[in-house]
């Protein structure tokens, strides 16, 4: 019963405002997926903050569809087509990649372009425990070297073997970052919540910049990679059968995914007024997740790469998601979306970048 009703929490009816076009899309699949049969409904996932996506189920088939939110983009964000290319190859040898079936690059059909995947039924990790895996011991420190073993797994992966060798340039790919978050910051500088959070991440950028090491090695960056991007078996917090999220997948230096998984990482080790305890994602440190120096070890159990500079990747990872959150912001400010949980996202991005100044000091 526990797990059926941890099931029912990840999805909801579609909210208000968010509904496509059902029978274009009904239409769609059924022409490019002549096997499926029966009537069509749809529920939402409604947890995510960015892309819209949907459990679209025609008959007793179950699909997942994807589609960026409404509203003005930012350039090169939601990139379905992106997400799509990763998911319809990975998969052959990284088996945590849900396999996608179908990418539409016509916005005529349901307002965007969008993309379609196989559904996969598990659970994702929130801000408590499981009522499934609350029967373990151990159950968040578990959970946390569950999901930095599938992250260090991905960066295993040769992009060659699985034909994603064009996915991106990694030569000078943190050189590029580091341009285009700054250039990103400043298209929605105007909108911050006031001059000192502005001055801070305009600061944040230059000294990355300015510290930036020499990468080791590349791979698959998944580029958002954290613990609700993943999905468990149910009952099983040592297992992740399902990581989510790859329109922003890349190539290029892959100690950005564990900085980026780091940002977002609560630490009953450090004070927890101070700014190096803050996070974009409350509530997790109910988990009791291992703190960040147990994962940074637990990742290089896996991995041949020197850690010593992984505290400039987690500034990094800080450094980004402020820019994203301020990205979420500056829509609902400009107007430009209808979900009012955007209009909070501005006030995680000042103490962000001071955790970040604080690593690089």
């Amino acid at each position: 019963m526990h797990a059926e009703q941890n099931i029912r929490a990840e999805l909801a009816p579609v909210r208000p405002g968010e509904e496509l076009d059902w029978a274009a899309l009904d239409a769609y699949l059924r022409r490019n997926l002549p096997e499926l049969s029966g009537e069509l409904t749809v529920l939402q996932f409604p947890r995510g903050s960015a892309n819209l996506t949907y459990r679209v189920s025609i008959g007793d088939t179950p699909l997942v569809v994807r589609r960026p939110p409404f509203g003005q983009l930012a350039p090169g964000a939601h990139d379905m087509g992106r997400e799509y290319k990763v998911l319809s190859r990975l998969h052959r040898q990284y088996a945590r990649a849900p396999r996608a079936l179908l990418h539409c690059a016509d916005p005529s059909v349901i307002g965007a372009e969008f993309m379609v995947s196989e559904y996969r039924s598990g659970i994702v990790v929130w801000d408590q425990i499981p009522d499934s895996m609350r029967e373990f011991a151990d159950t968040g420190v578990r959970i946390g070297f569950a999901v930095v073993d599938a992250l260090a797994d991905l960066h295993e992966i040769d992009p060659a073997a699985v034909d994603l060798n064009d996915l991106g340039r990694p030569d000078g790919y943190l050189e590029r970052q580091l341009r285009g978050w700054r250039t990103r910051w400043e298209a929605v500088a105007a909108e911050a919540t006031d001059e000192a959070t502005a001055g801070a991440v305009r600061t944040l950028g230059e000294r990355l910049a300015a510290s930036a090491p020499r990468s080791q090695r590349s791979g698959i960056v998944h580029n958002d990679y954290k613990v609700d991007n993943c999905q468990f078996a149910l009952g099983d917090p040592d297992r992740v059968v399902s990581v989510f999220d790859w329109d922003m997948a890349t190539l290029g230096d892959t100690l950005v995914d564990l900085g980026t998984l780091l940002n977002y990482w609560p630490d009953s080790t450090v004070a927890p007024d101070s700014d190096a305890a803050f996070t974009a994602v409350p509530g997790m440190s109910a988990l009791q997740l291992s703190s960040r120096a147990e994962i940074v070890e637990r990742y290089a159990l896996r991995s041949t790469l020197d850690l010593t500079d992984i505290g400039w990747y987690e500034a990094f990872g800080c450094w980004k998601t402020a820019v994203i959150l301020q990205q979420l912001y500056a829509r609902f400010v400009r107007g430009q979306t209808p979900d009012a949980r955007m209009g909070e996202r501005g006030a995680a991005v000042g103490p962000l970048a001071r955790r970040a100044l604080e690593l690089l000091s």
